[in-house]
């Protein structure tokens, strides 16, 4: 069967669910491109164009550029280009490049007259209000971000229903990626903490009982695989949460980490929330330890209550997409990387280690050499 003749569009290619996204569909249609700041060496099958969201001119070139190469059809935009910060800071690149680069994309591609069957967002289940132990968000649950990213979603989502004209969208409320190296700051951190045996690793400032949703990597694949597939069988505009049903609480997921890394687990003291003003200056002082590399963050205290489970109904009935994995099943795969090679796992998951004196030994030896 040849390949469809339209294009997909990813834009923010060059991160891991861009290149997962692209390879995904190479060979499936005739035209996979990827567009991000820099074009790096390209996929098989696949073509990149350098865009920068946040300038006018630098997208309607990019664009003019794909419409002459590829023509105007295109199948999906997914469109992935966004700013986050882990430090939870607002910061004006949130509405420079996640808002107005959305707003900037789609005013171009109606201006260049791209005929656009889908336009994808991929948004956040943050976007939702929190809830508590027993009480499932859907896609009708309250909106209400409680810090600067998931805000930056809303925004968003208010820009593409005000600005997508005819071109249907989806709006694609993600929960936290992970795959089967980690590549999960919580869980990488939470791993870390464990495995260094530190202090910090056992204490939680919120209840124990409290979870939040993710979803691997290929199964969040599979469904935006399945909502290109199915865009013409969807609703113009629609709102859709993708994530595991079984969300793992705080306890479980630390008790499961301990069993797997240490042999045992141990006990996780839950601080109680007017205790948290305390949590707060120390996590802000042991971030400022000469050399400390601490994960927790001041600005996380406050949302280590929130609780995320999600009613995945409508994926199911829309996309005909249920996830496959888990992360139960998945954290033993997870560890299995960091025990195989301690060293190259942290790396992979931006974690900086502290060597042993083995490690030290092996580092500075003349075969470690490249």
């Amino acid at each position: 069967m040849p390949p469809d003749d339209r294009i997909i569009l990813v834009t923010g290619s060059n991160g891991r669910i861009g290149e997962a996204v692209m390879r995904r569909f190479s060979g499936r249609f005739a035209s996979v491109v990827g567009t991000d700041r820099s074009a790096p060496a390209p996929l098989p099958g696949c073509v990149y164009v350098p865009i920068e969201v946040t300038s006018d001119d630098s997208v309607r070139e990019g664009l003019t550029a794909i419409r002459e190469h590829h023509g105007n059809r295109i199948a999906s935009v997914i469109h992935l280009a966004a700013y986050y910060d882990f430090f939870g800071q607002p910061s004006p690149k949130y509405e420079d490049i996640t808002v107005s680069g959305t707003r900037r994309m789609l005013a171009a591609l109606r201006e260049l007259d791209f005929e656009v069957e889908q336009f994808m967002f991929s948004s956040t289940m943050l976007v939702h209000r929190p809830t508590e132990p027993g009480v499932f968000i859907n896609e009708d649950s309250p909106i209400e971000a409680t810090w600067a990213y998931p805000k930056s979603k809303v925004r968003t989502e208010q820009v593409i229903r005000d600005g997508r004209g005819a071109i249907p969208a989806v709006l694609m409320r993600i929960a936290g990626v992970y795959d089967d190296g980690g590549h999960s700051i919580p869980i990488a951190g939470q791993i870390k903490r464990i495995q260094e045996r530190q202090f910090t690793s056992h204490f939680y400032s919120g209840s124990t009982a409290h979870a939040q949703a993710f979803v691997h990597m290929d199964d969040l694949v599979d469904a935006i695989e399945q909502a290109v597939d199915r865009r013409a069988e969807l609703p113009a505009e629609f709102a859709v949460l993708i994530g595991e049903p079984d969300a793992l609480s705080y306890d479980e997921l630390q008790h499961t980490i301990a069993r797997l890394v240490l042999g045992r687990s141990g006990e996780t003291i839950s601080i109680p929330t007017f205790l948290a003003p305390f949590s707060k200056l120390g996590a802000f002082i042991l971030e400022h330890l000469p050399g400390a590399d601490p994960f927790l963050r001041p600005w996380m205290i406050d949302r280590a209550n929130d609780h995320y489970a999600l009613d995945i109904s409508r994926a199911r009935d829309l996309l005909g997409w249920n996830p496959k994995r888990s992360l139960r099943d998945t954290l033993p795969i997870i560890i299995a990387g960091l025990r195989a090679d301690r060293l190259r796992w942290y790396k992979e998951n931006g974690l900086k280690a502290k060597l042993s004196r083995t490690e030290r030994a092996t580092l500075m030896s003349p075969k470690a050499a490249p």
